[in-house]
């Protein structure tokens, strides 16, 4: 099995390095195709107007001047080939991908695009909590990583379902069991801006999450990893909804 590695973090970043490990315990043909610089946040964006720039770090282990998205493509249809990847892995992230998060993540997209060019994909995050980002327990994906994938591809993942995977802010052993969970769904009034104003007296902002509890919604990812479960969600590219859509043709045929 080849397996293309990607992140949103980049290409110095501990979570591609984790994953590099978890991928080559199911195969030794593993690819690595990364930003070059921490790309959090841009979801599923393309590079339109600047050129992409590649730079081979080490062998099998590549750079982009470029998304996450990118990377993908890139590796895909240029350093792979005619003989492109089986399985492309995504992560694993600095942080949890759980609820409204996946439509901004990096780290999905790149499952996305994966997906879209016809190809089983995952994508990895690992959570952290109140130690905050400095503190993350990347061994709780190192040592459950290559087991939950391989559970993944013996079920099988149909065309158009990529898979979130989330690991908790816990040691494996503390890990309480791996929940098939939805997608949840935060309380948006702890989403704040943090006005401040610069040395020159000009205001600035910055995007943040107040601090306050919140109950997850049951069966959700939030919900998994506040039970220091990991959660595995389905999600599909394919962002129709059936309801609405003969709500909808209902309504206009009239």
């Amino acid at each position: 099995m080849r397996i293309l590695v990607t992140n949103d973090d980049g290409i110095h970043a501990p979570g591609l390095s984790t994953l590099e490990e978890i991928a080559r315990e199911l195969s030794d043909d593993v690819w690595v195709v990364a930003p070059e610089s921490d790309q959090s946040g841009v979801s599923h964006s393309l590079s339109l107007n600047d050129p992409l720039r590649l730079r081979q770090v080490s062998e099998q282990r590549f750079a982009v001047k470029g998304t996450p998205s990118d990377c993908v493509i890139l590796g895909v249809r240029h350093i792979l080939g005619d003989h492109g990847p089986d399985l492309v892995l995504s992560g694993v992230n600095r942080g949890q991908n759980v609820a409204e998060d996946v439509t901004y993540s990096g780290t999905i997209a790149a499952a996305m695009e994966g997906t879209i060019l016809g190809i089983r994909s995952i994508a990895l995050s690992q959570a952290y909590g109140v130690g905050g980002r400095g503190a993350l327990k990347w061994d709780c994906a190192r040592t459950h990583g290559a087991k939950v994938v391989r559970k993944i591809l013996e079920t099988g993942i149909e065309p158009g379902i990529l898979v979130n995977v989330n690991f908790p802010d816990c040691e494996p052993a503390d890990v309480q069991g791996i929940a098939v969970a939805a997608q949840g769904f935060r309380n948006q009034a702890l989403l704040s801006i943090d006005a401040r104003v610069d040395g020159r007296g000009n205001p600035y902002f910055w995007l943040a999450f107040a601090k306050a509890r919140f109950e997850p919604g049951h069966g959700s990812d939030l919900k998994a990893i506040a039970e220091k479960r990991i959660s595995v969600t389905p999600l599909r590219l394919d962002l129709t909804d059936e309801p609405t859509l003969t709500r909808f043709a209902q309504a206009f045929a009239e």
